[in-house]
């Protein structure tokens, strides 16, 4: 009888402690973390969408999207993004990379096939073309693009857009982030902030 009880008592403090701590670390420790990032980075906690002048939300900050036609073409009116390989592009449900090798002949083709488009959409000669015009990021949603890449599509949005290139060039300087923290990383452009700001300089 005395075994009976004890054993009785020994998992009933042990349901009560799973209560307790289910409680706790389950549902307190989540709303507490919940709060602190509502109240102390509440853009950031809600994924970071970005509106335009209108107060529509067009994006998020964190995730590239692609500036093309209904056929899939770039416009040349918008600064595009780099490459991606997470679904049909900058699908955020098939994050992920193409995981080909740099020695890969298909990478190397498809490398040399991006970097001749690129030169040709913006007039300028393959050599110039930078890395990431061609290359996609190991998730495939980056939204960023180099300042080297940004100031080579300069000269083509603002011929698209009828407006002075220094104005576009202008607009690109503005919106380069620096590393963070001041060294770690490198320079960036977000292609959806650059692109929601060259709409208001136009408009």
């Amino acid at each position: 009888m005395s075994a009976t009880r004890t054993a009785v008592r020994t998992h009933w403090v042990a349901i009560r402690a799973m209560l307790l701590f289910t409680l706790v670390l389950g549902v307190g420790y989540t709303l507490v973390v919940t709060a602190i990032g509502q109240l102390a980075f509440p853009a950031r906690a809600n994924g970071s969408l970005v509106a335009n002048a209108d107060g529509d939300t067009v994006g998020s900050a964190l995730i590239g999207q692609s500036f093309t036609d209904a056929a899939g073409d770039p416009l040349p009116e918008w600064f595009q993004p780099r490459p991606s390989a997470a679904g049909d592009g900058y699908d955020a449900a098939a994050s992920g990379a193409s995981n080909l090798g740099p020695e890969n002949p298909d990478l190397i083709a498809l490398i040399e096939e991006r970097r001749a488009q690129v030169a040709a959409f913006n007039g300028v000669s393959p050599q110039d073309v930078p890395a990431d015009a061609v290359t996609a990021s190991a998730s495939g949603l980056d939204p960023h693009i180099s300042p080297e890449y940004a100031r080579l599509q300069v000269a083509r949005v603002a011929e698209a857009r009828g407006l002075p290139e220094a104005e576009v060039r202008a607009l690109v300087e503005s919106r380069i982030q620096a590393r963070d923290l001041g060294y770690l990383g490198e320079p960036t452009v977000n292609v959806l902030q650059l692109n929601l700001a060259l709409a208001e300089l136009e408009g």
